[in-house]
């Protein structure tokens, strides 16, 4: 015969579980720190990236900052951005805080061969946006086809 402990009952059995639960839910849907950036670490910038036949254009997302809150950098085929966002306000009582601040970055390894001197990089309305014009080698080339005479 199994004899309980005097002073266990179900409920703690059940109430462990509802703490795992919680925190199952809360690891899943909180974004790691490593793409919030803040006290805990430089996060990763969102881009979007797209190609035309004759550059490479990124955009990312960065609010608030100015030209000088954003370092880019381009060796040999990697390009790394690096932005700072400001901290929200300080004393004051925030209700909701979702917006991100703090450090990100964000390396790329370019696919074609660019011409580096022209790259363009500009910020307006909060959204950095990154023009790098491919080499002549790697523009598409229209080449004519003869009748044969």
């Amino acid at each position: 015969m199994t004899r309980k402990p005097a002073n266990w009952t179900p409920m703690d059995d059940f109430l462990s579980l509802r703490d795992a639960m919680n925190k199952l839910f809360e690891e899943s849907f909180v974004w790691p720190s490593t793409w919030r950036g803040g006290e805990k670490g430089p996060g990763r910038l969102a881009i979007d990236a797209y190609t035309t036949p004759n550059e490479i254009v990124i955009q990312a997302p960065v609010p608030g900052a100015t030209p000088e809150d954003v370092d880019i950098t381009l060796e040999g085929d990697t390009l790394t951005i690096k932005a700072t966002i400001k901290p929200p306000l300080e004393n004051v009582d925030y209700v909701i805080r979702e917006r991100a601040y703090g450090t990100f970055t964000r390396t790329l390894t370019l696919n074609v061969p660019v011409d580096g001197d022209k790259i363009e990089a500009t910020v307006q309305n909060g959204l950095l946006t990154i023009v790098i014009p491919k080499a002549e080698a790697a523009k598409p080339k229209t080449i004519k086809i003869g009748t044969g005479k």
